[in-house]
């Protein structure tokens, strides 16, 4: 992983124009005061999760419940109605032997997706990697401070999705669940340094895939902690993620905005559920001592 520094500062954490969800608890907007830190310019890759199995020969959820949701569009036409699928949202297939490293089902592979970001991670997954690595999963607070990298607007560009200088996120365009016009160029996962980095480096703070926070979901504003340590974490229920996925669209999820909050149970492994990583001075101090 790529690192780089994220200053410390102040800003106006939320929303205070009502775009989110009521169950979102997006406001009243709060300030909150972040140390340095520092965040991967990326979501961890298929790449660099793999390096992770072979060093440590762990497992993911999925690998050991032997299935995972992965998005209909992303399987051959002629296999779409030979899986279950989720009960209220007939685009999610229940795929046998779906996961990180075939990520859409037996016969898949990561080969030519290597730069892609790994996905089908549930929460534990993502623990177990930062463990591994010497590094942490983002708060609420670091990771909107670190996306919107001292701007104030809707997204980290400005205030339009689609700028005049065209596209700057991995997002639906077109009928939600049915028809993607991928006219960003994609209609799954993008390799992760697609499009431009915001101000701080950082690249896709939205769309791409969705990225695993460190406490779990639904915690108002002024409570939500700037920093929380991997050995704190205690994961059941939902938890908090950030920054949509290339399923989102205004029709169906607006929370491809910076101040966007959702969230999904631990054990959820899908098409579009990531992480990305942060590390403090001190980590960083162990790990050029090693």
């Amino acid at each position: 992983m790529e690192f780089v520094q994220i200053p410390a500062g102040k800003f106006l954490m939320g929303d205070s124009t009502h775009q989110g969800f009521v169950e979102d608890y997006e406001g009243p907007a709060v300030e909150k005061e972040v140390h340095a830190f520092e965040m991967a310019k990326t979501p961890v890759t298929n790449a660099e999760f793999l390096e992770f199995v072979q060093a440590t020969g762990y497992q993911t959820l999925a690998e050991r419940l032997g299935d995972s949701y992965v998005f209909h569009l992303l399987l051959p036409e002629e296999k779409r109605e030979n899986y279950p699928h989720v009960t209220g949202s007939p685009w999610w297939k229940v795929v046998p032997n779906a996961h990180w490293a075939q990520p859409f089902g037996e016969g898949s592979s990561i080969e030519g997706i290597e730069d892609h970001p790994v996905v089908h991670i549930a929460l534990e997954d993502a623990i177990a990697y930062c463990r591994w690595a010497k590094v942490q999963l983002p708060t609420e607070v670091q990771w909107e401070y670190a996306a919107r990298a001292m701007s104030t607007s809707t997204y980290p560009w400005g205030e339009d999705l689609v700028p005049e200088s065209g596209y700057r996120a991995n997002t639906w365009q077109g009928d939600f669940p049915n028809v993607n016009d991928a006219l960003d160029g994609f209609v799954g996962t993008a390799p992760v340094y697609s499009f431009e980095p915001n101000d701080f480096g950082l690249y896709q703070m939205i769309g791409n895939v969705w990225e695993w926070c460190s406490h779990p979901r639904g915690i108002v504003l002024p409570l939500v902690e700037e920093r929380i340590s991997l050995d704190s974490i205690k994961p059941s229920g939902e938890f908090a993620i950030r920054g949509g996925s290339f399923l989102c669209h205004c029709s169906y999820c607006n929370r491809y905005r910076v101040a966007a909050r959702n969230g999904a149970f631990v054990t959820s492994t899908t098409s579009h559920m990531g992480f990305r990583c942060v590390r403090f001075e001190e980590e960083s101090y162990v790990r050029s001592n090693l």
